[in-house]
């Protein structure tokens, strides 16, 4: 069992597996896969730890960020993939440390409402959500799950409040989804912290450097996050121990040691596609935004996830609503549609029509801004990613997990290893 100022960093991240490989704090140099967030901070905390390490991150495409993307038109801004972070201490860490605090805000707090589109009915997500699952089952479904292997479907005996969660973290319906990796604190996977939960959990808030957030709250970036992987980038490219090289396609971790003549433990791969069942799940993004006057009627809030599969959109965001920093003209609101590639006949008037059903007609912006891939995440996953013992260190979002916390969080613990 980790120590408690271990439990205190990291809170339950230490209950994620690391896939890492005992020698390589002993790398005499360092060869890091993908550019990505994951890949980013992985460099520039080791790089920190240890000044005198040769470093050598490289990526397969012509410009480092990854997944992570900022789309802007004028005054519209939004991002592709996540757009904020919840709180943990490794992300305040982060941002701390990159000299970022005063482009770092919490969320708008008048925009904390999430909803479930049931029927043709908006539901607010709320601590009377559970009424519709009922108690009994509830506390039923908790029990079973501590044995591992389920999904989160048998964890939240709801489908459609089920696969709405899921569907806005993963793009997957939640029978396919492991639930001790999207919750392992409630599956109680993993180790469990020396102290009580409360206990921890006030002890953590103490921890963070900048502001302590409040409860039910997020944060983001002015700008974008693309102003967090712009501050990585420049942080790297000023570090003497790091080499960065772009267009650089690595096959395999055995070719790359080979190729660079280091041990294959000295390889930290934070790409995808490593594993021989790794599945993905596609969905595109759009960005639509009103006049103010015009969605009136929709009330401020996070968003609405919609688990109807005869519905091309799987969730609406309310990308102005949310930030303190402007993603929008004056008088204007801009939200972000995700569009499973498994609802959708690809037809972007599909996607139109329904916005305007669920928001309203003639918006005064509309687009196509973006696709993304998500790692599927089948029930068994978390159980089966413990046992793995690679000849290399495997992090980054095809382990790890979609969330930014998770990476971030996860590049510091690799780090703390050397």
């Amino acid at each position: 069992m980790a120590d408690l100022q271990n439990w205190i960093r990291h809170g339950d991240e230490m209950r994620r597996p690391l896939l890492t490989n005992p020698d390589l704090p002993k790398a005499e140099k360092l060869i890091i896969v993908g550019g990505g967030l994951s890949g980013l901070c992985c460099a520039l905390r080791i790089a920190e730890k240890r000044p005198e390490l040769p470093i050598l991150l490289v990526e397969k495409s012509a410009k480092l960020g990854g997944v992570i993307g900022t789309w802007q038109e004028e005054e519209w801004i939004c991002d592709l993939a996540v757009n904020a972070t919840r709180p943990h201490p490794a992300f305040w860490r982060l941002i701390d440390d990159l000299q970022l605090s005063s482009k770092f805000q919490t969320s708008n707090p008048k925009a904390k409402s999430r909803w479930i589109l049931l029927g043709n009915k908006p539901h607010k997500l709320s601590l009377f959500s559970l009424l519709k699952i009922g108690p009994f089952k509830l506390r039923k479904a908790l029990k079973l799950v501590r044995n591992g292997g389920y999904s989160v479907a048998d964890l939240i005996p709801n489908k459609q409040i089920a696969d709405a969660l899921t569907l806005g973290i993963v793009n997957d319906t939640a029978s396919n989804v492991d639930a001790d990796f999207l919750m392992p604190s409630a599956t109680k996977f993993g180790d469990n912290p020396p102290i009580k939960k409360s206990k921890l959990a006030s002890l953590i808030a103490k921890s963070y450097p900048l502001f302590t957030p409040k409860k039910g709250t997020i944060a983001s970036l002015e700008g974008g996050m693309i102003t967090l992987t712009k501050g990585l980038i420049e942080r790297l490219q000023s570090m003497p121990n790091v080499e960065i090289m772009l267009n650089y396609n690595a096959q395999s971790p055995k070719s790359l040691a080979a190729d660079n003549n280091v041990p294959i433990s000295s390889i930290i791969w934070s790409a995808p596609g490593l594993q021989e069942d790794f599945e993905s799940t596609e969905l595109s993004i759009f960005a639509i935004g009103y006049e103010g006057q015009q969605v009136s009627h929709v009330k401020l809030g996070y968003g609405t996830l919609i688990p109807n599969k005869s519905l091309p959109i799987s969730g609406i965001l309310h990308e102005s609503d949310i930030h303190q920093s402007k993603r929008s003209p004056a008088g204007h609101r801009l939200f972000r549609l995700m569009v499973p590639h498994s609802r959708w006949d690809k037809d972007d008037s599909s996607v139109l029509a329904c916005a305007e059903e669920l928001l309203a007609e003639k918006p005064v912006l509309f687009t196509k801004i973006g696709e993304r891939k998500i790692p599927r995440y089948k029930p068994g996953y978390m159980s089966k990613t413990s046992a793995m013992s690679p000849d290399f260190t495997m992090v980054g979002w095809a382990v790890s997990g979609v969330s930014i916390t998770h990476v971030v969080d996860e590049a510091e613990r690799v780090a703390e290893l050397f």
